[in-house]
């Protein structure tokens, strides 16, 4: 009997989570190339500046950095109810920010999230309840 893998975290956007407080997650497929996949799996990959727009009814990511080559725009996977949704939520003045790229099975997935962009405050407190977290401030 064969085992299911859970999917492995190849990278996390980190700075997605300080700069936006971030809502619904949705896990999208990827089109890419066979030379783009050995670049994940090899971790050779950065999420930090991409970024995810929505042209002619599909998800495209923007800025995604692969190994030594440049930024690169990549289809995203996605129903046209999960697309629509999240068109509306932009509309409204939201933003889908990548959030992690999963690997380690057959399929390589993202992890997309709407998020609402933080004020110089916000992500002050967010820092402020992180060192207490840490016990800095005790």
């Amino acid at each position: 009997m064969k085992k299911k893998r859970t999917p492995d975290m190849v990278t996390v956007n980190r700075k997605a989570h300080f700069d936006y407080t971030l809502g619904e997650e949705l896990t999208c497929g990827m089109v890419l190339s066979g030379p783009e996949v050995r670049a994940i799996r090899d971790h050779h990959v950065q999420l930090k500046g991409s970024f995810v727009t929505i042209r002619m009814g599909e998800l495209w990511l923007n800025n995604l950095t692969l190994g030594a080559e440049t930024a690169r725009n990549i289809k995203l996977l996605a129903t046209r109810k999960q697309i629509a949704a999240l068109e509306r939520e932009k509309v409204a003045g939201s933003t889908i920010v990548p959030v992690k790229l999963l690997g380690g099975t057959r399929h390589i997935k993202l992890v997309i999230a709407v998020g609402k962009g933080k004020k110089k405050y916000d992500k002050r407190e967010s820092i402020k309840k992180r060192d207490i977290e840490r016990g800095r401030y005790a």
